[in-house]
C-alpha cells in the first residue's frame, strides 16, 4: 500500500494486489501499457492520459510526472514510511538526531556503518528482518555513528536503541 500525495495537496491510498489495482479502496480497471522506462499510455474510463517519468529521487521517495503535457509534484510513502510516523520517528528529524530505535522487534542481519562513519540522509545503517522480511533501516539524517549497538544476529525489540549519532 502506498499513500501518494499530488502537488502537496491531494491524497490517494493505492494498493495492487492479486485482485487488481485499487485507488482510494475503488478497483479500477485502467490498461496501463509501459513505452519505454520513463513513458506509459493509460487509458482508463474511455480516457487517454500520456504519462513521463520527469524526475525521480528514490530516497525521498519523490517524483515529477508530466501526465497529457501538464506537471504534478508526488510524493509517496510505503508501509514502512507510515510505520514509522506512526512510532513518531519522523519527528526525529526536526530535531538533531542523537539516536535510532528499533523501529519492531526482530533480528539484526547486517550492520553497515561502524563507530565514528560519518553517514549522509538514506545510506544504508542497517537491515532488519522482522515477520520474515528484510527491512533495510536507511539514515534519517546527515549523521556521524558515534556507538554501534547491535551486531549481526542480535535480536532486537521495538523501541530499543541501536545506534546514537554525535
Amino acid at each position: 500500500m502506498y499513500k501518494i500525495k499530488v502537488n502537496g495537496k491531494y491524497d490517494y491510498n493505492i494498493e495492487k494486489n492479486a485482485e487488481g489495482l485499487f485507488i482510494n479502496d475503488n478497483k479500477t480497471a485502467a490498461d496501463i501499457k509501459q513505452l519505454n522506462t520513463t513513458t506509459w499510455h493509460i487509458i482508463n474510463d474511455l480516457q487517454s492520459y500520456n504519462v513521463e517519468l520527469v524526475s525521480f529521487n528514490s530516497a525521498d521517495k519523490t517524483a515529477e510526472i508530466k501526465v497529457n503535457n501538464n506537471t504534478y509534484s508526488v510524493t509517496a510513502k510505503d508501509q514502512f514510511d507510515i510505520l514509522l510516523e506512526k512510532l513518531g520517528l519522523t519527528s526525529l528529524t526536526a530535531n538533531k538526531i542523537s539516536e535510532l530505535k528499533a523501529p519492531m522487534p526482530g533480528m539484526v542481519l547486517k550492520v553497515f556503518v561502524t563507530e565514528g562513519a560519518e553517514v549522509k540522509k538514506g545510506e544504508n545503517l542497517f537491515v532488519l528482518e522482522a515477520m520474515k522480511m528484510e527491512n533495510i533501516i536507511k539514515s534519517p539524517d546527515d549523521v556521524t555513528v558515534k556507538k554501534v549497538k547491535i551486531t549481526p544476529g542480535d535480536k532486537v525489540e521495538k523501541g530499543q536503541v541501536l545506534l546514537q549519532f554525535n
